[in-house]
């Protein structure tokens, strides 16, 4: 029996850099486009004993990438022998910690039914949502338009690119040219869901019957698994917004201490792996996760520039050696850049208040703004409700261009394009759009996909737009919805 796990992508609303440090917030949204892991058993149920094997066997299957690997899997110390030279460190470490993750949390009644699962090895098939890629060179190569409509003609998990220019140097692996949503927390977190639902360590729900769920401890346990193995495929303690935003879906964010996973940064060379997992089961996971979502009637809307995206290792590197070296004036910069987070979350709660207390006022006050420049908005309405919730609106779009200021100055500071002049003059034109109230540069910024967030049915003058500045906008939209089981392989779809 197979078992199908999704997770979604993510944007990084607001955040970006400060999220790397507590207590500091980011607002991240959870987004439609989302990666798949598929597990099947590799042999039928054998029926020798199951509990004299020693070796799994393991199959890991990248269509889109046109990859197989195969390996064999010590069930004595969860190493991993691979027989070729196509690895996936995220899949690798996604698969050992949650294998080890199943030893150390079932008991022994359930071990038997475990091992007779693994005795029959694991076929896993990975695939992921056209969104995380970028599709333009074969867009432009069959000379489509730079619109969503070309986009939607691609089949699903259509076959990757590689970026041209990477693929020339010699002993140089292609990089796949990416959006920027976070595919291998997303990957690894689908991974992590399938294998430890597959082995009866969690039970979790189908994403057509999935309601948001922030106590549920099944979803506690796949969140701990897939941020360390994440962590160390990596080979560093990011801040974790990406994978927490593919297990819970969309919402506020404050990261975990670092040290809570350094036993498994420390330790997994000398004790065994199953005791290293235990320990950070059992470690104090401090992260804060409160509920966040767009309010109603509004839209994310991404647009792929076109010119390549960018190393956000490289530029928190930079961030961090300015703080070093300026830490008066980098404090100065955080702290105005956090207000401006804050003021930005505060209006957009006070907009979902203001549309659970008065749905006819909100609704006429949206309709009305998505046809018109934000200059305009203030002069259609006198009535004292709608005035209050253009007000919010119009203190939404102030706080949003504080941030880009001061991201802007941090850039400039740091020596790093956090906002490129290029994509400052895409931003401003998107701003100055009918209907949009605002729009930025997601996460560690640089050249990546922007972002903006219209107003009911405007999203198509801003994809016009867009297009005429050689800008595609894509099919993402925000789905608040975190990691799910699907009810079948979603090629069959």
């Amino acid at each position: 029996m197979a078992v199908v796990a999704s997770a979604p992508g993510k944007v990084l609303m607001t955040g970006g850099y400060l999220v790397l440090e507590r207590p500091n917030a980011g607002i991240v949204l959870s987004t439609n486009a989302r990666f798949y892991a598929i597990l099947k058993p590799l042999y039928d149920a054998l029926e020798s004993d199951c509990l004299a094997v020693e070796w799994m066997d393991l199959k890991v299957n990248s269509p889109q990438m046109s990859r197989e690997t195969t390996y064999k899997m010590s069930l004595k110390d969860f190493t991993l022998q691979c027989s070729s030279e196509s690895k996936n460190p995220f899949v690798e470490y996604a698969v050992q910690y949650s294998i080890a993750a199943a030893y150390a949390t079932l008991d022994k009644n359930k071990r038997n039914k475990l091992l007779k699962l693994l005795s029959q090895g694991m076929d896993i098939t990975i695939l992921g949502c056209n969104d995380f890629y970028s599709y333009r060179n074969q867009i432009e190569a069959r000379g489509l338009p730079l619109v969503p409509e070309s986009l939607a003609i691609l089949k699903p998990f259509t076959s990757i690119t590689f970026n041209a220019e990477e693929s020339n140097v010699e002993d140089c692996k292609p990089e796949v040219a990416k959006t920027g949503l976070g595919s291998s927390a997303a990957m690894t977190t689908a991974v992590v869901a399938a294998l430890l639902n597959y082995l009866g360590v969690v039970d979790l729900p189908l994403y057509s019957t999935n309601q948001k769920n922030d106590k549920s401890l099944d979803l506690d346990l796949v969140h701990m698994i897939a941020q360390t193995a994440h962590c160390i495929a990596q080979g560093k303690v990011g801040s974790g917004f990406d994978v927490s935003s593919a297990v819970y879906g969309s919402h506020r964010y404050v990261r975990f201490s670092p040290n809570v996973i350094s036993s498994a940064q420390e330790d997994v060379d000398t004790t065994p792996l199953d005791e290293v997992v235990g320990d950070v089961l059992k470690g104090k996971w401090d992260h804060e996760r409160t509920n966040f979502s767009l309010p109603p009637l509004m839209n994310l809307i991404l647009g792929e520039p076109g010119s390549g995206g960018s190393s956000t290792p490289s530029m928190v590197g930079a961030v961090k050696k300015w703080q070093k070296s300026d830490p008066k004036k980098s404090k100065d910069t955080w702290n105005k850049l956090s207000e401006a987070n804050s003021a930005l979350e505060a209006q957009f709660n006070l907009l979902s208040k203001l549309a659970a207390d008065n749905w006819d006022s909100y609704k006429a006050v949206i309709t009305g703004c998505s046809m018109l420049k934000s200059e305009k908005w203030m002069e259609q309405f006198s009535e004292a409700t709608h005035v209050e919730i253009v007000k919010a609106l119009l203190g939404a779009r102030d706080a949003m261009l504080k941030i880009r200021f001061h991201m802007r100055l941090m850039g400039d500071a740091a020596g790093i394009p956090i906002e490129p002049e290029s994509q400052t003059r895409l931003l401003d034109v998107t701003m100055d759009t009918e209907g949009v109230l605002l729009g930025g540069v997601p996460g560690a910024g640089g050249f990546d996909a922007v972002f903006a967030i219209t107003l009911s049915d405007s999203s198509t003058n801003l994809t016009k737009i867009w297009s005429s500045h050689n800008v595609l906008a894509m099919l993402v939209r925000e789905d608040p919805h975190g990691v799910s089981i699907e009810s079948d392989d979603p090629r069959a779809k």
